[in-house]
C-alpha cells in the first residue's frame, strides 16, 4: 500500500546509501533467522514466497487513479502467510522488480523495503497477537492488515521527511500535509485490501483445517 513513488534523484546520495544499507542488514538477518531456523529450505516455504511474490509484484502494477495512483500490494497477506522473514525477502524481490519496469527509482528500494517490510512485520505480529483474543481469522487478518498499513504509511511519511526532495521549494510542514492527505487515500484503499486479505486468510484457514481433517 504506501509506497514512496519518486524516481531516482529525489533523495541525495547520502540518504540513498543509508536507507540501503539499513534494508542489506534487515535482509541479511532475515537470511541468517532462516538459516539458523531452516524454514527457507522446505518445499511449502518455498510455494509460499514464489506465489507471494508473483501475487504481490501483479497486483503492485495496478493504478487506481486517485492523487496521483495508489495501489494495492498485498503486504499484510504476505506477512500472514510467508511469515516475517521469507516476507521481507518477497517485499524486497517485489520493489527490486517493480524498479526494473520504472515503478519507482532504484535508488528507493532500500526506503521502500523498509516501509514494505513494516507493513509485513506488523500485520503477522498484530494477526498472531489477535489469536489469543479467539477472534475469526477474518476478524484478525482484518485488522492486522489495516494495522499494518497504517504503520508502513507513517514509516514511508517519516523516510521522506528525514531525507528531505530534492529539487522541492516547499516546506517541510507543507510536505507533511501533502502526504498525509496521500496516506489518507491510501488508508481509504487500505479498508478494501484489508476485506480482500480477510476473507483470502479465512478461505486459506478453513480449506486448512478441512484437509487436515480428511
Amino acid at each position: 500500500m504506501a509506497h514512496i513513488h519518486l524516481q531516482d534523484g529525489a533523495f541525495t546520495l547520502q540518504w540513498i546509501s543509508i536507507w540501503w544499507i539499513v534494508s542489506i542488514i534487515l535482509i541479511c538477518i532475515f537470511i541468517y533467522w532462516m538459516r539458523k531456523t531452516k524454514r527457507a529450505g522446505g518445499s511449502k516455504a518455498i510455494t509460499i514466497a514464489g506465489m507471494c511474490t508473483a501475487a504481490s509484484f501483479a497486483i503492485f502494477q495496478v493504478n487506481i487513479p486517485l492523487f496521483g495512483g495508489v495501489h494495492m500490494n498485498l503486504t499484510p497477506l504476505i506477512g500472514i502467510l510467508a511469515g516475517p522473514a521469507v516476507g521481507g525477502m518477497v517485499v524486497f524481490i517485489v520493489n527490486i522488480l517493480s524498479a526494473a519496469i520504472g515503478h519507482g527509482g532504484w535508488g528507493m528500494i532500500g526506503a521502500n523495503t523498509l516501509v514494505n517490510t513494516t507493513e509485513v512485520l506488523t500485520a503477522y505480529g498484530i494477526y498472531h497477537w489477535l489469536g489469543r483474543a479467539k477472534l475469526s481469522s477474518f476478524s484478525r487478518a482484518g485488522t492486522a492488515t489495516l494495522a499494518g498499513l497504517l504503520l508502513g504509511n507513517i514509516t514511508m511519511i517519516i523516510i521522506i521527511l528525514i531525507s528531505g526532495i530534492q529539487g522541492v521549494t516547499q516546506s517541510r510542514t507543507d510536505i507533511l500535509y501533502g502526504l498525509t492527505l496521500v496516506s489518507g487515500v491510501n488508508m481509504g484503499v487500505a479498508a478494501i485490501e484489508a476485506v480482500l486479505t480477510g476473507y483470502a486468510v479465512s478461505y486459506i484457514h478453513k480449506i486448512s483445517q478441512t484437509c487436515f481433517r480428511s
